[in-house]
């Protein structure tokens, strides 16, 4: 884990100082595909999509697939995140931008026998810098208040024993770093 953190951050220093493309350069990405290297960590893999929608703002959809065990719960399931990116500076796909965006999980959960779902709805604001590199390269780092509200649904044995203690539910921060391309 430390060494998938030291080369992140090995990555994005090297990346910010390189010089970034700026909206009236003549870039031609209207779309960018993104993974975020981080979720890794958590056996999480995330897949990003951005699309253009005009000179100041962009729609963007994230997926995400776990399967994880924190103490003694193993849970597998799927994120969807979609959020409305607003480019301030009218440089969409590259630069600053503010994002609300929704988020939709739903897992299953096991745990000594029992088993059960949670699936949460929430949301929150971003703000984050986006860079699109000459060679169409992206770096993006956000972060941002959240909120979810879920529910667990047990469908065998005991509701304590599915409790993740996770802090999923209620308020806290999102933030991440998503690597990719645009095209």
């Amino acid at each position: 884990m430390k060494k998938i953190l030291l080369l992140t951050a090995m990555v994005v220093s090297c990346l910010t100082k390189l010089q970034a493309q700026d909206s009236n350069s003549g870039t031609d990405a209207k779309n960018t595909i993104k993974v975020n290297p981080l979720s890794l960590i958590l056996r999480t893999g995330s897949v990003f999509y951005e699309h253009k929608l005009a000179e100041n703002s962009s729609f963007q959809m994230g997926v995400a697939f776990t399967g994880m065990k924190v103490g003694d719960v193993n849970f597998n399931g799927f994120a969807l995140t979609p959020e409305y990116r607003f480019y301030p500076k009218k440089n969409a796909l590259s630069g600053l931008y503010l994002a609300p965006y929704v988020k939709y999980q739903n897992y299953t959960l096991k745990a000594d026998g029992s088993k059960g779902t949670y699936s949460s709805f929430g949301g929150g604001l971003l703000l984050g810098r986006q860079w699109v590199y000459k060679s169409d390269f992206t770096l993006d780092l956000f972060f941002g208040p959240s909120y979810n509200n879920g529910d667990i649904k047990v469908k065998s044995g005991d509701e304590e024993d599915l409790d993740m203690k996770l802090g999923i539910d209620g308020f806290g921060i999102r933030t991440g770093i998503t690597l990719g391309f645009g095209f």
